[in-house]
């Protein structure tokens, strides 16, 4: 059985073996789902939390299209624009609701992708119009690195602190827990503060998300 400190040094090694997909990396090209499907489970793979699993299948895409998460593809082929929203929805999916991620991405998929957006004159009101949806993708990622290194040295905070947890049995308790035992209820407690982290991060972006969402209204206008 491995010891807690083994568990930590195997978490590191994933977290280092995870790599985001680069904007070049994307083909500037239309693809065709199949296509899409493909690249985004080979660049993706090892997010993967099993072999098996499937990054992305048709039906997602067909989803995200129904709950207005993607817009429409050109004649069946998705361009780059697709590809960088699509990567975007692949991390929010299992965080937020897919009204939550339609709101966030609201103002981004309005500007980038509404009919006849390259002949309308740039909003004085949004600075959107001024960042490509790849510009957009880079930056945001651009700060990959910096999170990378400040989620390490709070997991080693936190792994540090539950280590210290059940130590010692209850005082009503005569017997003391065997190793394995406490070897469990401290990983439980990591695993609970790793919990509460996300927990609370999830509050802070929900708030947020109703922020824009009372701020920037969706349009009263009906889809053909």
């Amino acid at each position: 059985m491995k010891s807690n400190e083994e568990l930590l040094r195997e978490i590191f090694a994933r977290l280092d073996g995870l790599d985001y997909v680069k904007a070049e990396q994307i083909p500037d090209i239309p693809l065709y789902m199949d296509q899409l499907t493909t690249f985004m489970d080979e660049r993706l793979e090892k997010s993967k939390r099993y072999p098996e699993d499937k990054v992305l299948t048709k039906t997602m895409i067909n989803n995200y299209a129904k709950n207005n998460l993607l817009p429409p593809p050109d004649k069946k082929k998705y361009t780059k624009e697709h590809t960088l929203l699509l990567i975007f929805i692949y991390y929010f999916k299992n965080m937020l609701s897919f009204h939550d991620i339609e709101t966030l991405f609201a103002p981004i998929t309005e500007e980038h992708f509404s009919p006849g957006r390259q002949q309308a004159a740039p909003s004085k009101e949004s600075e959107l119009s001024d960042w490509s949806l790849e510009d957009i993708y880079q930056e945001i990622f651009s700060l990959e690195k910096e999170q990378m290194k400040r989620l390490k040295e709070d997991l080693i905070k936190k792994f540090r602190s539950s280590m210290k947890t059940f130590s010692q049995p209850p005082q009503k308790s005569d017997s003391a827990a065997d190793g394995g035992s406490q070897e469990y209820l401290k990983l439980f407690s990591f695993i609970c503060a790793l919990g509460f982290d996300v927990y609370l991060k999830k509050q802070m972006m929900e708030f947020l998300i109703d922020y824009i969402r009372e701020e920037s209204p969706p349009s009263n206008k009906k889809k053909k």
